[in-house]
């Protein structure tokens, strides 16, 4: 798939916002960052990329979606009516997806890596989850949720007893899994950087950009490929952006950025 990038505009992709988490008044100003970042990057986007987890939880009932997230839908339908594209990637937090985005949004949502060429660039972007070695367990219940019958029984489940012990299960998740995302593994143990290398043997691609593993990463893979995690938005504001020519990793705001500098969750910009 081919995304025209017009003269002065850029690509932009950000990942990993957890809105809902950890509870509703915290989200809620994160909610309003998100959407200044948006109101920032719309005088010269061309594209938006959203790579999954945007939603700590999200379940799309026939009648029913979660409460909250106002701010943030409404920015995405201004954006998408001005002719602003974006495209959406479900996580493993909002992997139920079932087609209020595209209908009420004009967003295609995917529910895969897919592959884009933009200014002659070739992008492999997907979350993330589920690929490279190991994580087994995950893979296995990834299929379970993933499965129709499973969705359809969880839609059978009153929405206000569905969503409790989602939020619940979802917050247990990141309890279990999240001191574990903190902290950089090293080139050779980074699952995605291997999953990219593995790619990189069957095809070219100059850029994987991926979410999920919630460290904002920039790893050379290949002598031509680089590998950009996005990061996450409750503590980085970290995203990336194409101009044409080169991606880089940014931050909205200094404190992201102080963070990231700090080592204190180990960032990795690697541009040799």
């Amino acid at each position: 798939m081919e995304i025209p990038l017009p003269a002065n505009k850029k690509i932009y992709f950000a990942s990993d916002f957890h809105l809902g988490a950890p509870n509703m008044t915290v989200s809620r100003e994160r909610e309003k960052l998100i959407v200044q970042w948006l109101e920032m990057v719309e005088k010269d986007a061309a594209h938006i990329f959203l790579v999954g987890d945007l939603f700590d939880f999200w379940f799309e009932y026939k009648h029913v979606i979660p409460k909250g997230y106002t701010r943030l839908l409404g920015k995405l339908a201004a954006l998408t009516d001005k002719g602003i594209g974006i495209s959406v990637f479900i996580g493993n937090h909002d992997m139920w997806m079932d087609g209020y985005f595209e209908e009420e949004l004009n967003i295609p949502v995917y529910y895969e890596p897919q592959v884009f060429t933009i200014s002659g660039k070739k992008f492999y972007i997907g979350h993330g989850d589920g690929l490279g070695p190991g994580d087994h367990g995950y893979k296995f219940l990834k299929k379970i949720f993933r499965n129709p019958v499973c969705r359809w029984l969880f839609s059978c489940i009153h929405p206000v007893m569905g969503i409790s012990l989602a939020n619940y299960f979802s917050r247990k998740s990141r309890a279990a899994t999240g001191q574990e995302l903190e902290h950089f593994l090293g080139e050779d143990q980074e699952w995605l950087a291997i999953y990219s290398r593995e790619v990189l043997q069957r095809e070219h691609f100059d850029y994987f950009i991926f979410g999920h593993r919630h460290l904002p990463l920039d790893l050379r893979v290949g002598p031509d490929s680089r590998y950009i995690n996005l990061g996450e938005w409750l503590n980085y504001t970290s995203y990336a952006v194409f101009d044409g020519a080169t991606a880089t990793l940014e931050f909205f705001t200094e404190a992201g950025a102080a963070l990231a500098q700090s080592g204190v969750k180990d960032l990795v910009q690697d541009r040799r």
